[in-house]
């Protein structure tokens, strides 16, 4: 049977839920003295932040083909909830979606929004990212990063972005339902390593998927997002000797 561990380091798996709401006495944000380079020493358990080795995101500069087992996405449609917690805009999702993929299946918990991209393919970074995040019976966490690219509008993202929460902490609920399936590229060619929580704590031993075929959105669409977040993505953190590996086909 085809795994996607062949290659892989091993590491401990998160436990704790991708959770971006600031409920702890630490504040943190993406610039000045609570800002990326400093998220290590805001508070003891941001420590990993600092001492880490397997740190996301990413550049995926190289590769190595694998015969990887692909991702089996089991999405559908569902009520949503949209916040915006001072970090990102996140939609909590309900329901019976997961994905399995290595003998094991993970719920859909949320998804939420980065730009610019937090990873990036080649060096490049893309207008911005969707990190959809699953978690498993055991507390393992995975999760499936697609890359947005400004084009044309995206129809998936309209009714969200007509919901968009315009103060901190506040949470709307969408009365159609949004099927998180619809923000996968047709390619289903993904990249996979070891990497953590690309927030405080930074949690290691996150399983991730990036999707190597970007989605796109319009370019007012993107505007929208960094007109109520602002630009929200951690820099690239150094991969340190981990394998990187990719799809065959």
């Amino acid at each position: 049977m085809k795994t996607i561990y062949t290659l892989a380091i091993a590491a401990p798996m998160a436990v704790a839920a991708y959770a971006y709401a600031g409920s702890g006495a630490s504040h943190w944000g993406y610039e000045g003295h609570a800002g990326p380079e400093h998220w290590g020493n805001l508070a003891k358990e941001f420590g990993t932040c600092n001492s880490g080795t397997q740190q996301s995101p990413v550049d995926i500069q190289q590769s190595i083909t694998a015969d990887l087992e692909r991702i089996s996405f089991h999405y559908q449609p569902a009520p949503i909830k949209v916040v915006n917690n001072g970090h990102t805009v996140q939609v909590n999702y309900s329901g019976d979606s997961s994905i399995t993929i290595g003998g094991k299946n993970y719920n859909l918990l949320q998804f939420h929004f980065h730009s610019p991209s937090e990873n990036k393919i080649g060096g490049k970074p893309f207008d911005m990212e969707v990190h959809l995040v699953h978690k498993n019976d055991a507390g393992e966490l995975a999760v499936v990063g697609v890359m947005m690219q400004a084009g044309a509008a995206n129809d998936v993202l309209a009714p969200l972005w007509e919901a968009l929460p315009k103060e901190q902490n506040q949470e709307r609920t969408l009365s159609a339902q949004i099927n998180a399936a619809d923000l996968l590229p047709a390619g289903r060619q993904f990249y996979h390593f070891k990497g953590s929580l690309t927030t405080p704590p930074c949690t290691e031993g996150v399983d991730w998927f990036v999707m190597k075929d970007p989605i796109s959105l319009s370019k007012a669409q993107v505007e929208k997002f960094v007109g109520l977040v602002g630009h929200n993505a951690r820099p690239v953190q150094a991969a340190n000797h981990r394998f990187i590996l990719t799809t065959s086909n």
